[in-house]
């Protein structure tokens, strides 16, 4: 019997990911509910240096997903241009650092062209034309705001106190003040996805692994792209702040996230010229959802009818093919091969043999 696609759907989460799947899912005639515990992108979303990358170190089991990552948000641009994304390019040059067919292989010379300001630059380094950034922020609102206007609703500051069952199925979900039925709950609510889960009786392996993301007020124009190299991990942003992303080391004395900020700003005043003053406005720690073996998770959950689950990382890079391959899937009621590696069976694959 062919299987009956879903169109009610509840989404759980509005940070980037969310916002993407409800965008999609709408565009293709779902009624979408967006539901969110605080404020849109208030997660690790708002926390992100949100660089649009396609490397990865090592192998790399959802190689297709990060390969196409930027043609999703080239698409994405086109019928959302309050994306903004700043397609800059990328400069890598660290031991990890490996060279493509997507990457050039650029002197200290045409390094200098690129970044002017750079006081050491390297013999070589590694450069990506193709990639870029984005504010993780607008572009959540754009992508919500581009659902909402195909008639999904939002619903902020609304947290999920148990799923509505019919047996091992969820119909839908339960607030503090409403009952929202369903045909389908997406859970995209990033690290909030574990307890959500456990609601259902089910674990999932996902981690909160921090990281620090650092907004600095400083003299505009200092860097022209992405630079990622020992020292530092920056770029500017279109109103001209300062942003670089940093290893959470804890809240010692001598590596909380404040005093790592200040020597970043040290180290960078090392590395650019034209760093006349630079100081932190906002130190913020994210947790980025990581599953444990640090694969995606996407897909139904087995055992329990209709709950999909989409949790990411890097989630600002895969967001946009992510959420176009899974609305396909959810509506189209065909598995997606790009996404056969993110299944989360994997996880269960003792209990189902039992």
């Amino acid at each position: 019997m062919e299987q009956k696609a879903p169109q009610r759907i509840v989404v759980i989460g509005a940070g980037i990911v969310g916002a993407s799947l409800a965008y999609h899912l709408s565009r293709k005639g779902a009624h979408v509910t967006l539901i969110e515990a605080g404020e849109i992108a208030s997660g690790v979303t708002g926390r992100s240096f949100a660089w649009i990358t396609t490397t990865h170190a090592g192998a790399d089991p959802v190689a297709p997903l990060r390969a196409g990552a930027i043609e999703e948000y080239r698409r994405l641009e086109a019928e959302l241009p309050d994306l903004q994304i700043r397609w800059t390019g990328a400069l890598t040059y660290d031991k990890s650092a490996e060279a493509s067919a997507s990457t050039a292989v650029v002197s200290a010379a045409e390094i200098l062209v690129r970044e002017p300001n750079l006081k050491h630059p390297p013999a070589h380094a590694l450069f990506r034309a193709q990639e870029g950034a984005l504010d993780a922020v607008r572009a959540t609102h754009a992508l919500i705001a581009g659902a909402q206007a195909l008639g999904a609703e939002l619903l902020t500051h609304t947290r999920i106190t148990g799923f509505k069952t019919c047996g091992t199925t969820v119909t839908g979900v339960e607030t503090a003040t409403a009952t929202i039925n369903a045909d389908l709950v997406v859970l995209a609510a990033g690290t909030g996805i574990r307890p959500l889960a456990q609601m259902l009786n089910v674990s999932l392996p996902i981690e909160a692994s921090p990281a620090i993301f650092i907004r600095y007020q400083t003299q505009p124009d200092l860097v022209k792209g992405i630079i990622s190299s020992p020292e530092m991990e920056v770029r500017q942003s279109a109103d001209g702040a300062l942003l670089a992303a940093e290893d959470y080391l804890g809240e010692e004395p001598g590596n909380s996230p404040t005093e790592i900020a200040w020597r970043t700003a040290e180290a960078i005043q090392n590395q650019l010229s034209g760093v006349v003053s630079i100081e932190p406005q906002t130190v913020a720690v994210g947790f980025r959802p990581i599953p444990a073996d640090g694969i995606p998770i996407v897909g139904l959950l087995p055992g329990i009818g209709a709950v999909y689950v989409c949790a990411m990382h890097p989630g600002v890079t895969l967001a946009a093919i992510v959420g176009r391959l899974a609305s396909e899937e959810i509506l189209g009621c065909q598995a997606s091969a790009a996404l056969g590696p993110c299944r989360p069976q994997r996880f269960f694959q003792h209990a189902c043999n039992a």
